[in-house]
C-alpha cells in the first residue's frame, strides 16, 4: 500500500510532548521511510521530540486546522498523513474540501474518520468495524501486516542472546503515572536485574537517576536506540499497551502490557480476550508486589 503512495509530495501531521507521549512521532517515522519526499507539521510541546524528526519539518502556530490547510496549500501537498487525536472527521472533511489533498487517517479506536485510507496499525485491527465509520470508497488498512515495526525488532528476533535482565521495564517516553519508577522499585525489593528504558522527556527522571545510583541490579538507558536488543536480553517485559505489544510480538517475547491511557483501551481488550497479560497500572504494582 505504500509503494503506490510513495511518489506523492507528503505532509505527516503530528505532536509529541512529555504530557500525550512520543509514539505517534516514532511510528510516524516508521512510515516515513518509505516515502520519497515527505515532511512534518508540528505543533511544538513542552517535552517534544521535534528535534528528532530527521525529515523536513513545519511549526504550527497552533492546533487550530486554518494553519495546516494554509501550509498543505502553500507547499502544494498531495497526501495529507493525520496521526492525531485532536483531528476528527468534522475537521478532515473541511481539508479535503479546501485543499483537495488525499488524506490517510490513523486510528486507533474505531472512531469516523472522512478520508480517503484508514490506517490502524495495531495486530488487533478489525476492517469491519470501520465500514460505517468511513466513506464508501475509503481503503481499509488494518492488522499485521501494516504493524509499521522497525526492521531492527524483525532483524533482533533472529538473534539469540544471553538474557542479562529478568525484566525490561518501558512505559513510553513520558511515562506520566511514574511506573517505571514503582514497579523497579518493587522488582529491585526482590533482587531482580532489571533494566528501564525511558526517555529525556519523562518528568520523574531524577528519581530514576537516583534509584539507579543505589542500585546495581538497575541499568537505566535514556534514549537509547538499542530497545530491540534490551527487549531481546531479557526474560520478559513490562511494557505500556501501546506500539510496544507490536514489537514485542515480533520478538516473540514473553511480556505483561499496562494499560496507561484510553486510547489504549481497544488493545487491552484484545490482550485479554486472547489470553495475555494485561493490566491497568494501579494492577501491575499490585501484581508484582
Amino acid at each position: 500500500m505504500f509503494e503506490k503512495l510513495s511518489h506523492l509530495k507528503t505532509l505527516i501531521r503530528a505532536d509529541s510532548s512529555a504530557a500525550i507521549g512520543h509514539g505517534h512521532i516514532r511510528r510516524d517515522l516508521v512510515l516515513a521511510s518509505h516515502f520519497k519526499n515527505i515532511s512534518f507539521a508540528c505543533v511544538r510541546l513542552n517535552g517534544d521530540i521535534f528535534d528528532e524528526i530527521n525529515c523536513p519539518k513545519f511549526e504550527l502556530e497552533s492546533p487550530d486546522i486554518k494553519h495546516l490547510i494554509n501550509l498543505i496549500n502553500e507547499q502544494k501537498f498531495k497526501l495529507l498523513i493525520i496521526d492525531h487525536y485532536g483531528i476528527n472527521a468534522k475537521d478532515e472533511k473541511q481539508i479535503k474540501e479546501q485543499t483537495g489533498v488525499k488524506i490517510l487517517s490513523f486510528d486507533d479506536e474505531y472512531k469516523e474518520h472522512f478520508c480517503d485510507i484508514l490506517l490502524n496499525v495495531n495486530t488487533f485491527a478489525d476492517p469491519q468495524r470501520y465500514e460505517a465509520l468511513v466513506p464508501r470508497e475509503c481503503e481499509i488498512c488494518c492488522g499485521e501486516n501494516f504493524m509499521l515495526v522497525r526492521d531492527e525488532f524483525y532483524k533482533e528476533r533472529e538473534i539469540k542472546r544471553e538474557k542479562k535482565f529478568d525484566f525490561f521495564i518501558a512505559f513510553g517516553g513520558s511515562d506520566v503515572m511514574d511506573l517505571s519508577f514503582k514497579t523497579a522499585q518493587i522488582l529491585l525489593n526482590k533482587g531482580r536485574k532489571i533494566a528501564v528504558i525511558t526517555t529525556s522527556a519523562n518528568p520523574n527522571l531524577n528519581a530514576l537517576k537516583e534509584l539507579a545510583k543505589k542500585n546495581s541490579n538497575l541499568s537505566l538507558f535514556i534514549n537509547s536506540k538499542q530497545i530491540a536488543r534490551f527487549m531481546n536480553e531479557s526474560h520478559e517485559l513490562i511494557i505500556s499497551a501501546s506500539s510496544f505489544v507490536n514489537e514485542a510480538l515480533v520478538l516473540g517475547a514473553k511480556f505483561s502490557a499496562v494499560k496507561v491511557a484510553q486510547n489504549q483501551d481497544e488493545i487491552y481488550k484484545w490482550l485479554v480476550k486472547k489470553g495475555f497479560k494485561a493490566f491497568s497500572g494501579e494492577e501491575i504494582c499490585k501484581k508484582l508486589a
